[in-house]
């Protein structure tokens, strides 16, 4: 985090109390006052449960409305000599999510894998190789969100047999097996049922199928962690199998 991070979170610390612990934040204090820095040692990395205790405490300030990372220039000069981020996120490439937001993170804390539909593809997952491999990443999150039009469009393909133009059919189609998972459950609200069952989808497929991603994960190296995004309340839900 950068120091202009630092002090806000330290200046701001009684108005997040309206929706956070003092316990939560005194943890995410402590975890990026060791952390800080674009060039900070990879071999002082984060625990998993370190940085999702630090994830978890941003979203709660991002729903309190209350961003301590705003300042996008102060690491600008050591950026440019590195990076460590301490997660990966599986996004959808929806405008709405913006991941630093969402999680109240600053520019170099996070390596983001944006595609509609938050699923994993060849190239994502090459992607997501790179920063376990090379950059020793011990997080990685797949995070979904409510009213994604990706999982809206293949839940009404499914359905009602609807024709989509263009190159969205193959998208439509990473997205296919997690969607029937989800309405052969018949669900009340299909979409929001597909939503999830996609996170946990890829979830799976990242720690089953042959890559360096399985094998970080079969190692214990690194946890992989799903959640949906609430537009309206800025909340992260986190979800599993």
């Amino acid at each position: 985090m950068c120091q202009e991070c630092l002090n806000r979170h330290t200046l701001s610390r009684r108005s997040l109390l309206r929706g956070v612990t003092s316990a939560t934040l005194s943890a995410g204090a402590l975890l990026w006052t060791g952390q800080a820095g674009a060039n900070s040692s990879p071999s002082a990395a984060p625990s998993p449960d370190q940085v999702m205790t630090e994830l978890m405490a941003g979203n709660a300030r991002h729903v309190g409305g209350v961003q301590t990372c705003t300042d996008f220039l102060a690491n600008r000069a050591a950026l440019a000599k590195g990076q460590h981020p301490v997660a990966i996120v599986l996004a959808c490439a929806d405008s709405r999510v913006a991941p630093e937001y969402v999680f109240d993170q600053a520019p170099g804390r996070l390596f983001i894998v944006r595609v509609a539909g938050n699923f994993v593809d060849e190239e994502g997952l090459a992607s997501m190789e790179y920063a376990v491999e090379h950059l020793g990443v011990p997080v990685v999150i797949v995070l979904g969100h409510s009213s994604c039009g990706a999982l809206t469009a293949a839940v009404q393909v499914e359905q009602q047999h609807v024709a989509l133009p263009g190159h969205l059919p193959a998208l439509v189609e990473h997205l296919r097996a997690p969607v029937r998972t989800a309405l052969a459950l018949k669900p009340a609200d299909p979409v929001a049922a597909a939503i999830r069952q996609n996170v946990i989808y890829s979830m799976d497929r990242l720690a089953t199928e042959r890559s360096l991603v399985a094998s970080a994960v079969d190692e214990g190296k690194v946890r992989i962690v799903g959640g949906v995004y609430d537009l309206a309340t800025g909340q992260v839900a986190l979800t599993g199998n």
